[in-house]
């Protein structure tokens, strides 16, 4: 991919360097809600150690990994918007997002693990009591207790 262009704007530049790569508001409370049905997790790591990819939320114990995908970054099929500014380079990177995605998920599954990924807009407590009872279901399965 070509190096990043430079930004239409201050504004658009100041807003860019405010995007969290870690413990966004949609993570933060996911997190809460898995902790409260008392299951413990690691943030921010790479479920494969060969793999150069790291997920937001991982159960290790249940090889499954969490990904709270970003609706910009990830191309949300409810909620992106494609820049018109510099659009061939923003449409490449995020297409290159899903692919990465993809791929990272193909594996994930190819190693044994469960890749789950959540879009920021989701409602966190439905998804919290999803992942508790998968990582459950897993856990037994893999240690049969």
């Amino acid at each position: 991919m070509n190096a990043r262009p430079s930004p239409a704007d201050d504004e658009t530049s100041r807003r860019m360097r405010r995007v969290r790569r870690r413990d966004t508001r949609p993570e933060v409370s996911l997190r809460s809600l898995v902790h409260r049905h008392g299951i413990r997790y690691a943030i921010d790591v790479r479920p494969l150690g060969k793999l150069d990819r790291t997920a937001d939320v991982v159960f290790r114990s249940a090889k499954v990994a969490v990904f709270v995908d970003g609706c910009f970054w990830h191309g949300c099929p409810l909620h992106a918007t494609w820049p018109k500014h510099n659009k061939a380079w923003w449409r490449a990177k995020i297409l290159r997002n899903r692919s990465r995605d993809r791929e990272t998920d193909h594996a994930l599954v190819q190693n044994g693990w469960v890749s789950i990924r959540v879009w920021e807009h989701e409602d966190p407590r439905p998804v919290a009591t999803r992942l508790a009872r998968i990582v459950r279901r897993r856990r037994k399965q893999l240690t049969g207790r």
